[in-house]
């Protein structure tokens, strides 16, 4: 069916004949927020123009060719940004994987490292634990409800209370539920797309299929008996949060791989600081305090680095990924009242790469600043230059 290939923010004008108007329709009403369409007519010369709003990732449509969002990003330093936001460093699952060609081939090799894992894992027996029930039998298991018991003698069942060793547990939940997300996005070729199903079919078997999303991902306790799971756990975030909603296209399922990336830039950020802050500083993101005494309006900045001494804020932090000529007022205007709301003097906005006319200047007590976080060439050095300016 053929490829239509954009890049994130910038308009392209794509002849009639090669978007069928029932795939136009269907991009602009299920994805008006991904990218804008403005349909051929006399003031886009008989063409559609689609420019991606900031998400690249790859659409399947229900007619006609396939939608992929290219980034503005090296795809070397994308994957070393995804390797940060999700915390997958110290598992090295990104070292070979420097050389992909698009986001499709990314995509479908993390896929396959995946499956691999949970194959092997299934080799080995997947983690189990125990689970309190309670069931009527007809035999005695575990402890019996006495109290129930002696208000009906005539029951033949007995109430017990026991703990089941189960595998259908929110670990294996996680993994079973991503695998299915993966085989049905149609972005792997049929050798990993294979490897892929195998190892839902195994979970399949013992698991509850439920939904999942990222964040359920995150936070989980785990002991020596399932610490392999936390990199399962951290690439399946990553399929999560970069599935979009399933469309049925007649018999079939239709899930587009979409990465929103002024988000993944805004975590980055914050991962890339809390590996390299220096030791005196901590770093809070989405730290959100009260502007009222009934806690009706909040602010939440979305990074605030605090004196580990003194704990007071030094210094807040707004991402913007889209690069403008100046910083706009009302960006302006917001990290400076995150600042003034923390009583702190410093308020920084990073951009990821240089702005034309940049700021820096006092409002009040508070010092303004644009900062850039490039992500050309080596992000490690890009990083150390950007610590340097906030430092």
């Amino acid at each position: 069916m053929g490829r239509i290939e954009l890049t994130e923010y910038r308009k392209e004008s794509i002849p009639k004949d090669e978007l069928p108007r029932k795939a136009g329709e269907y991009l602009w009403r299920s994805y008006r927020n991904v990218l804008s369409v403005e349909p051929p007519s006399f003031k886009t010369e008989n063409s559609w123009q689609l420019t991606p709003e900031g998400w690249v990732g790859h659409i399947p449509l229900p007619e006609g060719p396939s939608i992929y969002l290219s980034p503005r990003v090296e795809l070397s330093n994308l994957f070393r940004m995804w390797e940060y936001a999700y915390r997958l460093e110290r598992f090295n699952f990104l070292d070979g994987m420097v050389g992909c060609d698009s986001l499709e081939d990314f995509y479908e090799n993390i896929a396959g490292v995946l499956a691999g894992r949970v194959l092997d894992r299934g080799r080995k027996g997947f983690y189990r634990t125990y689970l309190p029930e309670t069931d009527m039998l007809p035999f005695l298991r575990g402890r019996m409800d006495t109290k129930w018991a002696v208000t009906r003698p005539w029951e033949v069942t007995i109430r017990c209370h026991y703990e089941e060793h189960t595998g259908d547990i929110d670990e294996n939940r996680i993994l079973a539920w991503t695998l299915r997300k993966i085989a049905r996005s149609g972005i792997c070729r049929a050798e990993v797309r294979g490897r892929v199903r195998r190892a839902y079919r195994v979970l399949r078997s013992f698991v509850d299929i439920q939904p999942f999303c990222g964040n359920d991902c995150v936070g989980r306790f785990y002991n020596r008996l399932n610490t392999d799971y936390q990199p399962l756990h951290a690439l399946c975030r990553f399929f999560l949060e970069s599935s979009g909603p399933t469309h049925e296209i007649g018999d079939r399922d239709m899930i587009p791989f979409l990465v929103y990336m002024p988000a993944l830039f805004e975590l980055f950020v914050a991962e890339w600081m809390r590996v390299h802050l220096p030791h005196g500083f901590t770093l809070k993101p989405q730290h959100g305090f009260k502007i009222d005494e009934a806690g009706n309006f909040r602010f939440i900045p979305d990074l605030v680095i605090y004196d580990r001494d003194s704990n007071g804020p030094c210094c807040v932090l707004d991402t913007k990924y889209k690069v403008p000529d100046k910083p706009g007022s009302d960006d302006i205007a917001k990290v400076a009242a995150y600042a003034l709301g923390l009583d702190c003097t410093e308020a920084v906005l990073v951009y990821p790469s240089a702005v034309i006319k940049g700021i820096d200047t006092h409002i009040g007590s508070v010092h303004v600043r644009s900062v850039c976080f490039g992500l050309e060439g080596d992000i490690e050095e890009q990083g150390k230059l950007f610590l340097e300016q906030i430092l």
